[in-house]
């Protein structure tokens, strides 16, 4: 039988003539367009490791629902040990590899000297990270009974674990909130990535999140780096809390890391569409309504409507 397919010539590149692109895009690289970290990282992190990391960590924080749903008494204990081995394992690795954009830029060293500190300080944050999951365990389960109260719609703990995005989002960033807690930031900011582009609910892992929390549909929530909220809070889709302004230096460049983020006290429900921006707070037991746009603080226990809003 005959192809339908031209035969490709022999030597492909030619017929495109390559070779000038090629060394173009060379000299892009090295030279002309050079954006590569201290001139010589080309190790990245992995999305598709991390991934893999953070199911592995989810199936050991939760061993039936996020593991095999076989597991025994006799055989759960082993399952989570060599779970939590091979997985911590891969964690280092990726670690070290974020560590190398968190040396300065122009900070010239002996390379192997500073590959050897870099690997150890990414074994250092990965122990302390892996004795800090019992607690992070503590936070997300006080997330899913958050969930299961406040949703008339739940039929069970399980179907929160494996149908709510909200749950799998809250569960990404309380991971990477702690490596980001423990200076592993770029690779928590990668984790967030990841959970976003599941979930389509975007949480910077530097925000801080008290227990109990619930965020109900979930599609469109913004959570801004410096935000702080308390326990027992609840949102609702396409929720932002997101900066009002961006503070720059005298020579223009944005001021990086100051607080621009709203602070949401305890037991605030925040409805769907509603946008709260700047560095307000929002006053323990208030309810902010749908659509509402808010960039001043109200005191404990306020209800605010879309009607009783004004811009500034």
């Amino acid at each position: 039988m005959h192809s339908i397919y031209p035969a490709a010539p022999a030597d492909d590149t030619a017929q495109w003539n390559l070779g000038p692109v090629i060394q173009a895009l060379r000299s892009s690289r090295e030279d002309k367009h050079k954006i590569r970290h201290n001139g010589r990282v080309r190790e990245l992190p992995s999305r598709e490791a991390l991934t893999t990391i953070v199911n592995g960590l989810s199936a050991a924080l939760f061993p039936t629902h996020y593991g095999r749903p076989n597991l025994t008494d006799e055989s759960i204990d082993y399952f989570v040990g060599d779970t939590l081995n091979t997985t911590l394992n891969r964690l280092s690795e990726q670690v070290r590899r974020g560590l190398l954009f968190s040396v300065p830029a122009g900070d010239e060293g002996d390379a192997a000297s500073d590959d050897a500190a870099l690997a150890q300080q990414a074994r250092d944050i990965t122990r302390a990270f892996a004795a800090s999951l019992p607690d992070i365990r503590a936070l997300l389960v006080s997330d899913v009974q958050a969930a299961y109260a406040g949703d008339p719609a739940a039929t069970s703990v399980a179907e929160i674990m494996l149908c709510y995005p909200g749950t799998i989002a809250i569960l990404y960033h309380r991971l990477a909130h702690q490596l980001h807690a423990l200076g592993a930031p770029f690779l928590a900011r990668l984790i967030a990535d990841i959970a976003h582009t599941l979930t389509g609910i975007d949480i910077h892992p530097g925000a801080r999140i008290g227990a109990s929390f619930f965020i109900d549909h979930g599609t469109g929530v913004v959570i801004g780096e410096t935000a702080i909220i308390g326990q027992r809070v609840r949102l609702y889709q396409a929720v932002t809390l997101g900066a009002k302004r961006f503070p720059a230096d005298a020579s223009g460049a944005l001021i990086k890391g100051t607080p621009r983020h709203p602070i949401v006290e305890d037991d605030v429900v925040i409805y769907a569409g509603a946008t709260v921006l700047g560095r307000i707070t929002i006053g323990a037991g208030s309810t902010i309504g749908g659509n509402v746009w808010l960039t001043q603080s109200v005191p404990a226990n306020s209800n605010v409507s879309q009607a009783q809003m004004r811009n500034d």
